[in-house]
């Protein structure tokens, strides 16, 4: 609550958050819309326990996130993060299932790697490697491997920001399957408006704030806060 995020560029300062107040509800689908700098990937940073906010209090269940040390955000991300980001990331001489299986060894309920893949369509790729799959099936490996863990929450930042229209449609049919499916709470951030209509709730970003939010009434919120 409340949170504050200041760079210093030089002599100048970037304030990339401004006081944003902002609940998240397990089992939510959450879209942050907005511009390039409007703050919506720092916000998404602090929420992953990947940055600190310079003021501010954020929680996750028993884990301060704004005051925790850098080796209790590593188990806040281990335990309970997955992440999807526009670029894959993916290991290029390991195979699809091999980089799923990167992050189930050191997961410690972790789903079957193939399970993870026939989740997001690819249950016949599971020996390609990255140079033999597409982007769209690309990014499916990225969120197989993210899903594996067991997350709590995906936090995704522009994860269609590579791909064309209609793979990008495929990879967020995805993310809404592993929503209504496995009930991950999920936060994707984007600057493409177009994604709103399949989220619970959209939250609209300028300058560091929050500008407008808009529910969409698919489902009432839980009574129980994730954030």
């Amino acid at each position: 609550m409340g949170l504050s995020k200041l760079y210093r560029v030089g002599e100048v300062d970037v304030h990339a958050l401004r006081d944003v107040d902002l609940d998240i509800w397990p089992g939510e689908l959450l879209v942050l819309l907005g511009p390039s700098g409007s703050g919506k990937s720092t916000l998404l940073n602090i929420l992953g326990g990947l940055d600190v906010p310079t003021r501010g209090r954020v929680s996750f269940l028993d884990h301060d996130l704004a005051g925790g040390d850098e080796r209790a955000l590593t188990a806040f991300r281990r335990e309970h993060v997955g992440f999807v980001f526009q670029f894959y990331n993916l290991i290029p001489s390991l195979t699809a299932l091999e980089n799923v299986a990167l992050v189930t060894e050191v997961s410690p309920h972790p789903m079957d790697p193939a399970e993870a893949l026939a989740r997001v369509g690819l249950g016949d790729r599971l020996h390609h490697f990255p140079a033999q799959l597409s982007g769209g099936e690309q990014q499916r490996v990225a969120i197989a491997r993210a899903i594996a863990k067991r997350p709590d929450v995906l936090l995704c930042d522009e994860p269609t920001g590579a791909l064309d229209f209609e793979t990008g449609v495929r990879v967020l049919e995805v993310l809404e399957r592993t929503n209504r499916e496995l009930g991950t709470t999920i936060a994707i951030i984007t600057h493409n408006a177009a994604i709103a209509g399949m989220a619970d709730r959209v939250i609209r970003m300028r300058s560091g704030r929050i500008a407008r939010e808009t529910r969409n009434e698919r489902r009432a919120p839980p009574s129980e806060l994730a954030w």
